[in-house]
């Protein structure tokens, strides 16, 4: 039975290889060992079971050894997306109150301001360092300790804690909310295997799969990618993505089987040379964080021959929920399919009750994969998990997510999307909320009002577009204010385009008029 997470790694052959990152792989025995190993150093250091251990690392051998040996030392993981900037990890390192964070040298360098006042950590685990570290701590709460010596600590002895069992939480994975600071979506270990089982079962993963993961491990489908993997007994192998030319070459190098990627980063695969080499062994690719062009699915599927195409739709709030079956993509390219194994999508009305073929509702998911909630936010997390009367049981609720995506169903049960309830940007496969970016313009003085919104775009799905006035009503230099941006966001985050206003339009309540704005600014 798996209970945990990390139970995941007893279902590979233990001689097979399990990751592979460059030229270093590890099979499952040997995954399971240095998973075990720091867990127990983790254990040593003190960790206590439900305390949050921040990861943020670019894809390597070590992030995945981490994020499993955390659950395995009965720890709850908090992925950060190796593209954010000190500020954004400073806010999810304070927001979960974190006890520890695994980290590189330089990414710790730039982190060293924002966490100095940083009440909750106590140890700063320092990748890729064999020696000492030669920088003073940030703040004399916390420790320096590299990752070896945190192997080292390792004993034969076991971990020790209290045992865990499916219902308690492994991960908070921080996502942008419409409200502007990141929220952390709060998984049980029940959610994310359930989810891995789910997912592995429609794309049929087998112990023969080589998947290569290019999406960031802290993204509910990147992390995704080794979850189906491991339960399957697949192979793995780590990409930090950077040019698309890169992905083709892994692709031949390691026989891939299977590939997910989101629209922005299809559009790049599909203009390259693909070599037979490349192409042979793909048995499926997928797509997920937006909707696929056709020109770009019918590349693909002229590239990919023998392979079948998975068109998928989640939410971090409930890992995954529907996927349209490759033998329907023809048939219906616009519709994001039926829901998942072990999961029901509905689409209903404000009330709760089932919407008829053809009518407009909100998607709501159901079931084993709908997360616990928002960390430490139970207003939010009232908002968006509410209560659902299940089809065919007027006398049960459960607690169900309500997505904030509307969409209709026809009469066969396919789902199509239409848009969001609020004014969440949809860029790169991301949820942007526009407060977050607003927030930082703000904060370098060189505005005097701002409003955020995303433009169509059909390499991204979505572009920033950021509507300013200047200070004192005067003029803007926006050359200076986007390095200041840059400096300060993601690059996914970072505006295309800044158009300075005289005035930025209001409601008639006083708030920006953000449809109005929108309109005016792109036609």
């Amino acid at each position: 039975m798996l209970t945990r997470i990390d139970d995941l790694l007893q279902c590979g052959d233990p001689n097979r290889p399990a990751v592979t990152f460059k030229d270093e792989t590890l099979s499952y025995e040997q995954l399971r060992a240095e998973v075990d190993r720091v867990a127990a150093g983790l254990h040593r250091l003190g960790l206590q079971r439900g305390e949050r251990v921040v990861v943020y690392l670019e894809k390597r051998i070590e992030t995945v050894v981490a994020l499993f040996a955390v659950s395995a030392a009965g720890g709850v993981v908090v992925p950060v997306n190796p593209l954010f900037k000190a500020r954004q990890v400073g806010y999810v390192v304070n927001d979960c109150a974190a006890r520890m964070i695994i980290t590189t040298r330089e990414r710790y360098r730039t982190l060293r301001s924002e966490l100095g006042s940083t009440e909750s950590l106590r140890h700063v685990v320092v990748v890729g360092s064999r020696g000492g570290f030669e920088s003073r701590p940030a703040s004399p709460r916390h420790e320096l300790i590299t990752w070896w010596q945190l192997c080292e600590l390792s004993t034969s002895q076991a971990t020790g804690g209290k045992k865990i069992i499916d219902a308690d939480v492994v991960a908070i994975l921080y996502t942008s909310g419409s409200t502007g600071s990141p929220k952390g979506v709060v998984l049980s270990h029940r959610n994310v295997i359930a989810g891995a089982q789910s997912v592995a079962t429609y794309l049929e993963h087998t112990s023969d799969d080589v998947i290569l993961a290019v999406l960031p491990l802290s993204f509910d489908a990147g992390f995704s990618q080794l979850t189906t993997a491991f339960v399957a007994g697949a192979h793995v192998v780590l990409e930090n993505y950077l040019l698309p030319g890169e992905v083709v070459r892994l692709c031949a190098r390691h026989q891939i089987t299977g590939l997910t990627c989101m629209p922005a980063l299809w559009l790049q695969l599909a203009a390259q040379m693909w070599t037979p080499e490349a192409t042979k062994h793909m048995r499926y690719f997928a797509n997920t964080g937006g909707r696929m062009p056709k020109t770009v699915l019918s590349r693909l599927r002229s590239l990919f021959s023998s392979a079948k195409p998975f068109l998928m739709y989640g939410l971090t709030e409930a890992f995954r929920s529907t996927c349209l079956d490759p033998n329907e993509v023809d048939n219906r390219p616009d519709s994001i399919g039926k829901a998942i194994p072990n999961a029901e999508v509905l689409v209903v009305r404000p009330d709760g009750t089932e919407c008829v073929p053809g009518e407009e509702g909100e998607i709501v998911h159901r079931g084993a994969l709908v997360a616990l909630g928002y960390w430490n936010d139970p207003e939010r997390t009232a908002e968006r998990f509410r209560p659902v009367v299940p089809s065919g049981d007027g006398r049960r609720t459960e607690i169900a997510v309500w997505s904030g995506d509307i969409a209709y169903r026809d009469t066969e049960g396919f789902i199509y999307f239409i848009g969001r309830t609020d004014d969440m940007i949809k860029t790169c496969g991301y949820r942007v909320s526009p407060t977050e970016i607003e927030e930082v313009a703000y904060a370098t003085g060189l505005i005097g009002e701002a409003v955020a919104f995303g433009a169509p775009d059909d390499r991204l799905g979505q572009h920033v577009v950021l509507a300013v006035t200047g200070p004192d009503g005067g003029g803007c230099d926006t050359e200076t204010l986007l390095k200041a941006l840059e400096n300060d966001l993601p690059t996914y985050m970072v505006p295309h385009r800044v158009v300075v206003c005289s005035e930025l339009p209001r409601s008639g309540n006083g708030k920006f008029d953000r449809v109005r704005l929108r309109r005016l600014v792109t036609g």
